[in-house]
Formats: structure tokens, C-alpha cells, sequence
């Protein structure tokens, strides 16, 4: 697995592991790629429609105001005060930041008197470019293509979304949040993905409401969208192994013909350190750091020359985050195909709401995730939310497809 580049590195180059490419974390780098995986189909089915003329142009009033902008000049200032506190210390610290930079990033380290340096210098200088603009004042009409705000919606469903999945994975693991709450808040892994759904979806559906676009115009894009982003963040869940993965494999059936590693994987160097020691490690080492109040990715570089070194290989898991990526881009395929036949605005979101409960009720079945009991079964917090989403997908179905609102081809 490769937690960080560095390892893809050194598994195609045999450079050296937890090298400086390790603060480039695969599960970021993918998430990234989700966010603009999903941003490119939002803006490209956004146009298409309102070529079609199923979406119009939203006729806004602008008002500008003259004199200086002072949010630019505050915002800029915030950024210096960052680079001018943090940059200097991670230079110094370099090696602390390559093993956790969000730690270092969130945290009161640094120079807090160069900070004031870099706010003075960012905070002036745009202070300086705003006192020459000659903004006459005034309200203007602005005619604005939904296509254009992609983009934003984007970000906001991005931000909004990873903080609605780390809220829900927090409720689902008191316990280690409380052991470690700034760890817990600021680790790459442990997203809770309907916790992102929801939120994502109450941001969103606000934010496209203020600009006036059609609700159910968007919410038709977003669903395949969302399953393309879900899609590519699941690899970086399986290529990191972030510890999204199954129980323990059965036996391969001789049915099975896909790769060996679709039905099961081990996910040595996995982000989680979960497992066993790999064979490069010295147990005895490892045991004698183990009485000591230390990171566990700090007594692997220590008894096995690497941050991240453990292994399922003794009993291989289930790699159920390929499955959901496999799932998810069929969906996906199968709804773009359609959308131009689709007559009822709505009827693609619900079809991905039943899609979307249905998979992953199907794969927590089979992956590590903790159980409740409630009305006399014994589900995982998704499978009861899965259950909900393909109800209401279902009912949503329903209706339209009985009355539902025409649209253009």
C-alpha cells in the first residue's frame, strides 16, 4: 500500500521510504481527484442544459460600494501570518512535519513574530492595490450561467462534506476521540461517508436555492457527480489502506475470476498500521519500544526502518472499498447513458439514492464497522441509514414517476 508517495516511490523507482514525498498523503491526493472528478461532471452536465434550455441564466443585482475591500485585506493577512509562523518552523522541523503535518499545521507552533511580519507585508500590500482601484458605486445587473459557479459548489460540497464525515465517524468513535481528540479531528482516515452525504446535501441545497437554481435540475447532476467522487475516494481508501476494508476473507470460491486481489488483499504498509508486523521488523525491538509512550508510527520507523509497517497477510481481508469504486462507476455509467432519456426532473437523483442505499447496505454486511441493535436487528450506523436513503429514494420514484414535472430531452 502507499501511504504517502513516498512509498509508491519507492515501490517504482526503489527510492528511499519516508523520504520528503511523504507529506504528499495518497488519500488526500485522491480525495483532491474526487473533488475534481465530480466538479468536471457538475459543470459539464450544468452546460449541456442550459443548452438544452433546461436551465436558464440567473439574472442577478450587484452592488458594488467603493473604498477598500477590507475582507481581501483581512484574508490576505491571515495567509501571511500562516506562512510567516509556520514556514520557518517546518524548515527547522522538517522531519516532525514530514511525520504529521497536520499536527504542526494546527497547531501554536512557530514564530509567532514573523507571522506578524508576513500578516503586515500580505495585508499591506493588498491594502495598497485596493487604495488605487476606482470602483464607482453603484448596482448593476450581472447575468450569471450556473455552469461558471461548478466550481463553488464544489468546494462546498467538498469542505462541507469532509466535515459532515468526520462529525459522523466522531459519533461513531467516542472512544478514541476522546483519547485523542486533535488527532482524531485532523487524521486523514476515519470518514463516515452518509455524514458527508447529509451535510453536503443541506449546504449544497441552500447555497443553489439563494442563486435560483432549479433544485431538481441540480440534485439529478449531483447524484452522478457524487458517485464519480465516491468512486475515486474510494481508491484512495484501498490504496492507502485506511482500514476501510472487510472482514476477514473466506476461502476464494473456483467460481472466481477476477484477480486473486479483488476477493481478497493483505494491504502491507496499510496508513492504519493494522495487522501483524511485516518480516522486515525486529519483534524484540518492537516489544521493548512498545512500554513506551510513543506513536505507533514512530516505533515502526524505530523496529522496522519505516513509519508504516504492519500487514493483514495473515488473514487477508475483504477489499470492499474496490467493490464500492467498481459499483459506483456502473452507476454512474448507467445513469449518464440515460439522462438524455429521462423525461421527469428528479428521477435520476432517486434512482441514485436507491442505488447508493442499496450498495452500501450490501457491503457493510461484510465490513469491519460497529453494530447496534435496534427494533431487534443488528446493523452498522450505515446500514440504518441505507435503509432510509432507499426508502425515501423509492417513495421519491414513486411520485415523480406518477406526476412528476416534464422536462426537455
Amino acid at each position: 500500500m502507499y501511504p504517502d508517495l513516498s512509498y509508491l516511490f519507492s515501490d517504482l523507482l526503489g527510492t528511499e521510504q519516508d523520504n520528503w514525498l511523504s507529506i504528499f498523503k495518497t488519500f488526500g491526493l485522491l480525495l483532491a481527484l474526487a473533488l475534481l472528478g465530480a466538479g468536471v461532471v457538475l459543470k459539464s452536465e450544468l452546460r449541456r442544459r442550459e443548452r438544452a434550455g433546461m436551465i436558464s441564466p440567473i439574472q442577478q443585482i450587484i452592488e458594488r460600494k467603493s473604498g477598500i475591500e477590507w475582507s481581501a485585506v483581512v484574508t490576505n493577512a491571515i495567509i501571511g501570518l500562516a506562512l510567516g509562523m509556520k514556514a520557518p518552523y517546518i524548515r527547522q522541523h522538517f522531519s516532525e512535519f514530514q511525520a504529521d503535518p497536520a499536527a504542526v499545521l494546527f497547531s501554536s507552533k512557530g514564530n509567532i513574530l514573523l507571522g506578524l511580519v508576513g500578516a503586515v507585508i500580505l495585508g499591506g500590500i493588498v491594502y495598497w492595490q485596493e487604495s488605487k482601484k476606482n470602483v464607482k458605486p453603484g448596482k448593476f445587473e450581472e447575468t450569471i450561467y450556473p455552469h461558471t459557479k461548478a466550481a463553488d459548489i464544489t468546494i462546498l460540497a467538498g469542505i462541507s462534506g469532509v466535515v459532515g464525515a468526520k462529525l459522523f465517524s466522531i459519533l461513531e468513535n467516542l472512544e478514541s476521540f476522546f483519547a485523542d481528540p486533535m488527532g482524531t479531528i485532523f487524521s486523514g482516515s476515519g470518514l463516515t461517508i452518509y455524514g458527508g452525504l447529509i451535510l453536503a446535501t443541506i449546504v449544497v441545497y441552500r447555497y443553489i436555492k439563494k442563486l435560483g437554481i432549479p433544485v431538481g435540475q441540480m440534485f439529478d447532476i449531483a447524484g452522478m457527480a457524487i458517485l464519480v467522487g465516491y468512486a475515486v475516494g474510494r481508491l484512495g481508501c484501498h490504496f492507502s489502506g485506511d482500514g476501510d476494508w472487510g472482514i476477514v476473507a473466506a476461502a476464494q470460491p473456483d467460481w472466481w475470476f477476477l484477480p486473486d486481489w479483488t476477493w481478497s488483499y493483505a494491504y502491507p504498509n496499510n496508513v492504519a498500521n493494522d495487522g501483524i508486523l511485516l518480516e522486515a521488523c525486529d519483534p524484540d525491538k518492537w516489544s521493548e519500544l512498545a512500554s513506551q509512550r510513543m506513536r505507533v508510527e514512530d516505533r515502526c520507523a524505530e523496529a522496522c526502518g519505516m513509519r508504516y509497517c504492519h500487514t493483514m497477510s495473515d488473514a487477508p481481508v475483504y477489499p470492499t472499498s474496490i467493490w464500492e469504486t467498481t459499483a459506483s462507476l456502473l452507476m454512474f455509467a448507467f445513469l449518464w447513458l440515460i439522462r438524455k432519456r429521462v423525461q421527469v426532473v428528479g428521477v435520476l437523483f432517486s434512482l441514485y439514492l436507491i442505488f447508493q442505499g442499496v450498495e452500501r447496505w450490501t457491503v457493510e454486511t461484510v465490513r469491519v464497522n460497529e453494530k447496534y441493535d435496534y427494533f431487534g436487528v443488528h446493523w452498522s450506523q450505515a446500514q440504518y441509514i441505507s435503509v432510509v436513503i432507499s426508502v425515501i429514494g423509492i417513495g421519491l420514484l414513486i411520485y415523480l414517476t406518477r406526476g412528476g414535472r416534464r422536462q426537455k430531452a
